[in-house]
């Protein structure tokens, strides 16, 4: 049975309604609107009506601020649902049905939200259409049903068996620009040509998922190829600029580079490699592990020098926040954040910078296929403070520059400081029988394709296709990370650390050892109906893969046999009935299985 809660603010509570009705007024130029009111929108399926009626007041709603409703309230105006789109993460009700299963202490409750909108007044056709657009996001949400559903379970699709792609060691030179185009892929045709002669040579046609990892890992935003580009010369205005390039050179000469070729990367490392030789750059932290920039530092704990690491990142989110703002901004804090924690360190402080057009240009002057610039800034911020303040960080700095030439791309920039205890950081080469350990969140669809739909060129018809490609944060499972890996005696475990960003479990862990074998079956999902490929290079967030010695994942110690998930690999105690990860009613018998 589903049960249904509507959840409003009360007036004067309602600041999220005022402030869209004003934005529809101001920035969209709709005069007719007389009352806009904003209720969230609860299904619940997989708990007694008992247990649905006592979390109405603690889990759904606050009753100082809040008023609910078993019924919609009657309207005659406009009304619509907006809800997210299937395999898109939904914190609200992630959050609430977690809160169910505290309470309860019993099997995590299927939880689904919605934001119902009533608008009275004036209006026709055309203005509804158009307060429509404004507020559903195609990218990352859709038109919900008003009408209660017999059940919120969604029956998965059955995993078709990876595609072999047939015929493509014989495609022309047409042939594999179309596949390109068919296929969605980043790669160019020298790119895909190069493939195609790789399996000549192996004699054999790749399966989809093959070609998907390759591309991938050759996306600019992976491998970052725009950074080989090559200068043969170069002809620049601005005299401050020039100046810096022409240094630059003459860096160039009195380190003995002269004879390699003049990159983009080049030019990027060479204060780095100066500071290094001319000896003030002594204490940067080299290795072979994938992490932020660390420098080795001395710190006074409470009045005893320690050896401490100190870490800093900084990350780029343009294109995710150029089509759905408010994840791509909080993941572009939380993106930041991950590459410290997977070194070990505790991130203290952020930083962000963006770049936007005019936001007070009205609407009418949006570019076709784009939002809105002011919907830009202020959802983008939304989503950048969001994940900051569930995860408790303090952004120190923000700059927001605004500029036309920032109209056609945004600008999102997130840079964090972390540190650590040296003592707590091990970076050792993982050896042969050594175990690949997934910690945090689980694989969905959210993500798939971001790291190279960051590299492609976008146009008003790739809006179709780029759902996918969205990030969703989940700042409270990246806070228990931290909280991990603020332990002395599980840091000490971890032979080398990655964090799942761009590319998902095949980037992640295939950095992780030069040779390893990755069993997907093993690799925990949100729900069910992934495919091989999705599990490959699905980019959903807040996970690390950890390689540890055998010996610190046995099933044996000295209190019996550990238990794990089933469902999901988590560690368990002996006398619990539900997973406290995921929620599921733990079989009678368990399997002594490690994730």
């Amino acid at each position: 049975m589903v049960s249904r809660i509507y959840v409003e603010k009360k007036p004067g509570f309602d600041v999220e309604a005022q402030q869209l009705k004003g934005e529809l007024t101001e920035i969209l130029g709709i005069k007719g609107i007389e009352a806009l009111r904003i209720i969230n929108r609860y299904d619940v399926e997989g708990i007694d009506e008992e247990l649905f009626r006592s979390c109405v007041p603690t889990v759904f709603s606050e009753p100082q601020v809040d008023v609910t409703y078993d019924e919609l309230p009657a309207s005659d105006g406009a009304v619509f649902a907006v809800e997210f789109l299937p395999g898109q993460f939904d914190q609200r009700a992630d959050s609430a049905s977690e809160c169910v299963q505290l309470i309860s202490q019993g099997e995590r409750p299927a939880v689904r939200s919605a934001k119902v909108y009533m608008i009275s007044g004036a209006l026709d056709e055309a203005a509804i259409e158009a307060i429509k657009r404004y507020v559903v996001n195609p990218v990352e949400a859709r038109i919900a049903s008003l009408d209660l559903p017999e059940t919120l379970h969604m029956e998965p699709p059955e995993p078709q068996p990876v595609e072999v792609l047939d015929g493509f060691r014989e495609l022309d030179e047409a042939g594999l620009a179309a596949f390109i185009s068919e296929r969605g892929l980043a790669m160019d045709e020298a790119d895909i040509a190069f493939c195609q002669q790789y399996f000549r040579d192996e004699d054999r046609d790749p399966t989809i998922t093959e070609i998907r990892v390759i591309d991938t890992y050759w996306s600019d935003h992976c491998r970052h190829t725009t950074f080989g580009t090559v200068i043969d010369s170069a002809d620049i205005a601005d005299p401050r600029v020039r100046a810096a390039y022409e240094r630059c050179l003459e860096l160039r000469r009195e380190l003995g580079r002269e004879d390699r070729p003049l990159t983009l990367m080049e030019l990027a490392t060479l204060g780095a490699r100066y500071l290094k030789k001319t000896g003030k750059l002594q204490n940067l932290d080299e290795s072979e592990e994938i992490n932020a920039c660390s420098v080795r530092v001395t710190a006074d704990v409470d009045g005893r020098e320690e050896p401490w690491l100190l870490m800093f990142k900084n990350e780029t989110h343009n294109h995710p926040t150029e089509i759905e703002p408010f994840g791509g901004a909080a993941t572009c804090i939380g993106g930041p954040i991950r590459d410290p924690l997977s070194g070990r360190a505790y991130v203290y402080q952020a930083m962000r910078v963006t770049g936007a057009g005019d936001p007070l240009v009205p609407v009418s002057q949006t570019l076709p296929g784009k939002l809105p610039q002011r919907k830009l800034v202020t959802t983008a911020a939304a989503g950048y403070s969001s994940y900051g303040n569930q995860i408790g960080l303090a952004t120190g700095q923000v700059d927001e520059i605004y500029h036309p030439g920032y109209v056609a791309k945004r600008m999102e920039i997130g840079a964090v400081v972390g540190a650590t205890p040296a003592s707590h950081v091990r970076r050792e080469c993982p050896a042969p029988g050594d175990v690949i350990v997934l910690l945090g969140g689980r694989t969905g669809r959210d993500g798939i394709g971001g790291a190279t739909g960051s590299s492609k060129a976008h146009n008003l018809e790739s809006l179709d296709h780029c759902g996918a490609e969205v990030q969703k944060g989940n700042a409270p499972i990246e806070r228990k990370l931290q909280r991990l890996f603020r332990r002395e005696d599980a840091c000490k475990m971890i032979k080398r650390c990655n964090d799942f960003g761009a590319g998902g479990v095949s980037v992640a862990i295939g950095e992780l050892a030069d040779g390893l074998y990755i069993d997907l079956n093993k690799v925990t999902k949100k729900y069910d109906g992934l495919d091989g490929t999705e599990l490959a290079i699905s980019e959903s967030q807040e996970r690390m893969a950890v390689a540890l010695a055998p010996e610190a994942v046995d099933t044996s110690g000295p209190e019996g046999p550990l238990r794990y998930c089933p469902y999901c690999g988590a560690k368990l105690g002996d006398s619990y009935t539900f997973c406290g990860h995921c929620g599921k009613r733990l079989p009678d018998v368990q399997e002594e299985d490690h994730p």
